[in-house]
């Protein structure tokens, strides 16, 4: 049986413990409130972008090629993957992990056993993750999540598209989290590059409305393309941002939960220990005394 003393400073240490983590799923909640603000925000803006583009080529009469539209065989191949840059949030960077290699796994096999599937990091677990598991890292954007803006995000995307156009890559993938409350985040893995081209027998796709344009066609597309390709990575990461405050939170929670009992089984430890010291002194006291009558 532990003394009293070495139970004494693990009572103190989980102590100490449970105090940390109820700051940090207080700053959790802090940050989640904000976060869950910004792509509230965001994501009518990002559909009624998409739309827009949608929109605008079907009712075109244009036959724009864009180079983002480019689909060739597919032999290099970048995974963009969005996680955090610190821990403490649960099974949050660990499921963005599996999903991203379960994705290459599947999908592209034969790419990844030559050696052409590279890795584009937004955060700093991926990129310590696939960093140790021998994946080539392209680029990485650590520390995005504390000066978070569209103008970092913008960034990314743009050499994304750089690396498309110009023919280092073939496809480009998106992981990610998207938030749906504080316990639950839903992964997605979403093709980013090329631009899919709109099904013909898709409702609401078609149009037979004629519009005018202004400017002419080509530049409105040529603007809206990469605009839309820059809103869809920046929602990705603000998705991401408010995913992690959840389950930092949860995590968090869950920790002080855990402190909490272990604190009551060491208190209970505690008092049986001491109360079973002072039985042993009292003996001790009993046997002297009798010791001394004889």
């Amino acid at each position: 049986m532990a003394s009293l003393k070495e139970v004494r400073n693990r009572i103190t240490s989980v102590n100490s413990t449970q105090q940390i983590t109820k700051a940090m799923k207080m700053v959790a909640a802090a940050k989640l409130r904000r976060a869950q603000d910004n792509i509230i925000q965001m994501r009518p803006y990002a559909q009624k972008l998409n739309e827009m583009l949608a929109t605008v080529s079907a009712g075109s009469e244009s036959t724009l090629d864009s180079p983002l539209k480019a689909a060739r065989p597919v032999e290099r191949v970048l995974i963009v993957v969005v996680t955090s840059d610190r821990g403490l949030c649960g099974a949050f960077n660990t499921n963005i992990i599996k999903a991203a290699l379960q994705l290459i796994e599947s999908k592209y096999p034969v790419q990844a056993k030559k050696g052409q599937v590279e890795i584009f990091s937004i955060g700093k677990k991926g990129l310590e993750a696939f960093t140790r598991r021998g994946f080539k890292v392209h680029a990485a954007y650590t520390d995005t999540f504390s000066r978070l803006s569209f103008l970092t995000v913008k960034d990314a995307a743009e050499e994304i598209m750089t690396g498309f156009t110009n023919g280092k890559f073939d496809a480009v993938e998106l992981v990610f989290n998207e938030f749906k409350n504080v316990a639950t985040q839903i992964i997605h893995t979403d093709p980013y590059l090329p631009i899919a081209a709109e099904s013909e027998d898709r409702p609401g796709k078609r149009t037979e409305t004629n519009y005018s344009f202004e400017p002419s066609e080509e530049e409105i597309l040529t603007e809206l393309i990469p605009k839309s390709l820059k809103i869809q990575l920046y929602r990705a990461v603000l998705e991401s941002n408010a995913s992690e405050q959840g389950a930092r939170m949860t995590a968090m929670d869950k920790a002080t939960e855990n402190a909490q009992e272990l604190l009551k089984e060491l208190k209970l430890v505690y008092n049986r220990t001491r109360q079973a010291a002072i039985t042993t002194e009292i003996l001790e006291i009993v046997g002297g005394a009798e010791a001394l009558k004889n």
